[in-house]
């Protein structure tokens, strides 16, 4: 697990724009989404890990997770979903279930850079998020 603690920042996406239109939100948070340009670092801590957002213009956040352990995770103000991590080697497996509608979010890290594979439950197709180590 080397890339504990490493720190990526998003660099290019591919498709996030049909992944965001997939989820059903007004077009205010669609462009803030859109504009939304991150940095992540994940590390270990106890038992459990601390994935950690942050971006230039706010909007940072720290998540605490246990491998396999569903959790009540708040993914905009009043909206809360049931998420689960998977750790696997270099691969990190976010499933948040809001109900009606499952997002997937599946982190490949290497030493250099980190992909983001995301999926919906109302859209047939692949998003993927590319960052680079920083």
């Amino acid at each position: 697990m080397a890339f504990l603690g490493i720190t990526y920042s998003l660099d290019r996406d591919e498709n996030f724009d049909k992944f965001v239109d997939s989820l059903d939100i007004p077009e205010d948070k669609k462009q803030l989404l859109l504009s939304f340009k991150p940095s992540q670092s994940i590390k270990k801590e106890g038992d459990g890990y601390v994935l950690s957002t942050t971006s230039p213009g706010g909007g940072n956040k720290d998540l605490k997770f246990q491998d396999g352990v569903e959790f009540d995770e708040e993914v905009a103000p009043g909206v809360v979903a049931k998420s689960t991590f998977k750790v696997e080697g270099n691969v990190v497996t976010q499933v948040q279930n809001l109900g009606d509608l499952v997002l997937t979010y599946k982190r490949e890290y290497s030493n250099d850079q980190l992909v983001v594979v995301l999926t919906s439950s109302k859209w047939d197709g692949v998003a993927r998020r590319y960052y680079k180590s920083v």
